[in-house]
């Protein structure tokens, strides 16, 4: 069938079916704001908020969604899952304001008989009575065929029958469930073909699980084969492995199929954001569409392509989704991929000092998963501030820290031409660093000078893995020395600051001897 043109509607079922995900529980201003920026923002053209008769709470919910979309004109577009239970789900849903009731009926024979020890005649008594409870009291009914999937594969019959027997209800929308998610798209494309020839009034949805990853690609081949509407949740919420991914399901629905849908795309991140925070699980960094580092360019080769013509962009620009290119600085960045992030911060850096931060950024790459933009700015300004002076070098440090207990540090440094060795005890990591420094130094006829500020910062954002630039100020002879030094530890940021202090020390006093002057500053 043709996708050109034609409009496949979207219904997003997170705050109902999203909600089965295991420890998920939303509470009723979290289902208020979501539904808000469901329908107002991201567009979707229904979303099912609840199940009927669940709890006060949810009660309260679904009435504040309705009174909320009344005033807008939306309220037709709020749904909620009830029950064939003579009447009572039509009831609750009714005192709560709602419009649409999508009532569960048995998509199989297996369901029917096993679970409910009935006959399809003796169940459809039953959805006709609770279907013309609904329409007495003003209520919209879809209907939701459980387990359809299987019924169709099993007994096809019994979905025909049930289907046709129906079709004078008045219903809406036929909803057709991979309930366990066992279809393939192969088969999804034959089963809703075949419901769509032979009932061609009918409206139906198609409704996809997750359980062998193929419910995005499921969903696609039933808009293919002709559904009106296909179901989804935010960030593939959902009992067991889910639902179909909202973001994705809209973005090929439109990109691959040229299906037309109401999206809008840039606010797909945000609502992705909103449902991680209220729902507590955290999508992967990698999920197409909204994870984190998917517009993230981490090879040398592709930031260096783009910088020459976009080579490495699709349709898939993160622009679409108010979101940024990123260009991930790391042991696998190039120049191009400094040079990105540069132009990013509005900092410009000769050719000779682009080169001395990227073989920083390299180094720390080797010891970080990554180096965000953010630490960008401590990474130049610690390879700026180096002089290349090369009087000390730490070659080796073991710090011990224990609760209520002195830190141990070992070191292992060379001074000039001659290597050193000290352990020390301290009130913290870096405290007993500089216990067994001093041992070393005072050996050599120094000492530390006094070290009168101590300062660390960390960029924004709240990682816990992120670099730490730790700035020390030392009174020294000559005045005061303000050092830095950037590492993901902190005790070792601090190192790296001791360390510049002590190499321009020692740089000042060689200087000092070369010029026959009495040294001023020993360290």
């Amino acid at each position: 069938m043709s996708a050109t043109g034609r409009y496949v509607r979207i219904m997003d079922t997170t705050l109902r079916d999203g909600e089965q995900t295991q420890g998920v529980s939303f509470s009723p201003d979290e289902k208020v704001n979501l539904a808000k920026a469901l329908l107002e923002q991201v567009r979707v053209d229904r979303i099912e908020v609840a199940s009927a008769r669940v709890s006060s709470g949810e009660a309260a919910a679904v009435a504040q969604i309705i009174a909320w979309a009344e005033e807008r004109d939306l309220a037709q577009r709020v749904e909620v899952l009830g029950f064939v239970d003579g009447g009572q789900s039509v009831d609750w849903i009714r005192s709560a304001g709602g419009r649409v009731i999508n009532l569960l009926a048995k998509g199989s024979e297996k369901h029917c008989r096993g679970q409910l020890g009935k006959t399809l005649d003796q169940h459809l008594a039953d959805v006709r009575v609770t279907i013309e409870h609904a329409c007495a009291h003003g209520l919209q009914t879809n209907l939701y065929l459980e387990d359809w999937s299987n019924g169709y594969r099993d007994n096809p019959g019994y979905v025909y029958a049930l289907v046709e027997r129906l079709a004078d209800a008045g219903i809406g929308h036929f909803m057709l469930p991979d309930t366990l998610g066992v279809m393939t798209p192969d088969r999804v494309s034959a089963a809703v073909s075949d419901m769509v020839r032979r009932f061609p009034g009918l409206l139906f949805d198609f409704h996809p699980h997750n359980d062998y990853g193929l419910a995005t690609a499921n969903v696609l081949a039933a808009a293919q084969a002709g559904a009106a509407a296909v179901h989804c949740t935010v960030n593939c919420l959902g009992e067991r492995a889910g639902n179909a991914s909202l973001a994705e399901v809209a973005v090929n629905l439109r990109d691959q199929l040229g299906f037309e849908i109401g999206i809008d795309e840039t606010h797909l991140a945000r609502v992705s954001e909103l449902v991680e925070y209220f729902s507590g699980k955290r999508i992967a960094d990698n999920a197409p569409i909204v994870g984190a580092d998917v517009f993230t360019q981490t090879a040398g080769i592709h930031a260096d392509g783009d910088k020459k013509g976009s080579l490495y962009h699709s349709r898939l620009s993160p622009e679409r989704f108010a979101r940024r290119r990123k260009y991930a600085l790391g042991k696998l960045a190039g120049k191009a991929s400094l040079s990105k992030n540069l132009e990013r911060l509005d900092i410009d850096l000769s050719e000779d000092n682009q080169r001395k931060v990227l073989k920083r950024i390299v180094e720390l790459g080797d010891s970080k998963k990554t180096i965000t933009a953010e630490d960008l700015p401590f990474i130049i300004a610690e390879v700026l501030e180096s002089k290349d002076y090369d009087h000390a070098e730490l070659l080796g440090c073991s710090i011990a820290s224990s609760l209520d207990l002195a830190s141990m540090a070992s070191i292992k440094i060379r001074l000039d031409d001659e290597i050193h060795a000290a352990s020390g005890a301290g009130n913290g990591g870096y405290d007993a660093f500089t216990s067994a420094l001093s041992k070393v130094l005072k050996k050599q006829g120094f000492a530390l000078p006094a070290l009168t500020d101590f300062e660390v910062r960390i960029p924004k954002g709240g990682r816990t893995d992120a670099l730490t630039e730790c700035s020390i100020t030392w009174q020294t002879e000559q005045g005061e020395l303000r050092t830095r030094g950037v590492h993901a530890n902190q005790v070792f940021a601090a190192i790296a600051a001791t360390l510049r202090m002590l190499n321009i020390l020692m740089h000042r006093e060689l200087a000092e001897r070369k010029a026959g002057a009495e040294p001023s500053a020993r360290v």
